[in-house]
């Protein structure tokens, strides 16, 4: 196991005077890993948070170029960054962020065919897509792999997000038919903090697995809708 040095000590102070985290804790994030699949909306506030927060080793999984049209809500790019690959720029703000931190970029799509390789080596997956197949695919790998995972979802206003463990409710469980089962909608927005908001709280969950503490939506989805400012929990145990 690595240890902190005092360099790490004085950056993560906050932390380790937090009782239920500590020195403890920390280290577990320091030793732990998390692979993001999405750099955009959800995945720019995560993989900020997640560096900022220690964690030793991040994969971020994303193929798409930074538009211009990006910017309203994608946190870790730049307007220097447009055209450029969204993982290499995610992977500069990371660094610059917290260099102590080992930034993995996976320029590349996710697939069903290469998804069971890329997520093995991980501790944590968070969903960060924008794509409902995208959903259906990650959570069924991760559910057959027996990997940790949290689903996040974004809708002009509106998110939703559940964490899934071994023997938990799954995104998949809610739909069996699969995304076929969901209704789709015309694209529009989101409002800009909406994946901000959302992002925040699914790099929530992935510190407190790795550092053990507090309590995990899981069997439970969380809701929430920025215009009325009301937060909603689905309680998922009977699934």
């Amino acid at each position: 196991m690595k240890l902190l040095d005092d360099s790490e000590r004085a950056r993560y102070r906050r932390h380790l005077l937090l009782p239920e985290l500590g020195e403890e804790g920390q280290l577990r994030l320091k030793n732990g890993s998390v692979l993001i699949i999405g750099a955009g909306g959800l995945g720019s506030p995560i993989a900020l948070y997640l560096a900022a927060a220690g964690v030793g080793r991040i994969g971020i999984a994303d193929a798409d170029r930074v538009d211009v049209s990006n910017l309203q809500r994608q946190v870790a790019h730049s307007t220097a960054d447009v055209g450029r690959l969204k993982v290499e720029s995610a992977s500069e703000s990371m660094t610059a962020i917290n260099p102590n931190v080992a930034v993995e970029a996976i320029s590349e799509m996710i697939t069903p065919d290469n998804i069971d390789h890329v997520i093995d080596s991980y501790d944590f997956v968070i969903d960060a897509t924008d794509s409902l197949d995208a959903k259906f695919f990650i959570d069924r790998a991760c559910v057959k792999a027996g990997k940790p995972y949290n689903h996040g979802a974004i809708w002009r206003y509106e998110g939703q997000c559940m964490t899934v463990l071994p023997g938990t409710a799954s995104f998949s469980s809610l739909f069996p038919e699969g995304p076929e089962a969901v209704a789709k909608e015309d694209v529009a927005g989101p409002l800009g903090t909406v994946p901000g908001i959302l992002g925040c709280i699914q790099a929530s969950e992935a510190i407190k697995y790795l550092a053990g503490i507090g309590s995990l939506l899981t069997d439970r989805m969380l809701r929430f809708d920025i215009l009325t400012m009301r937060f909603d929990e689905i309680n998922l145990s009977g699934q």
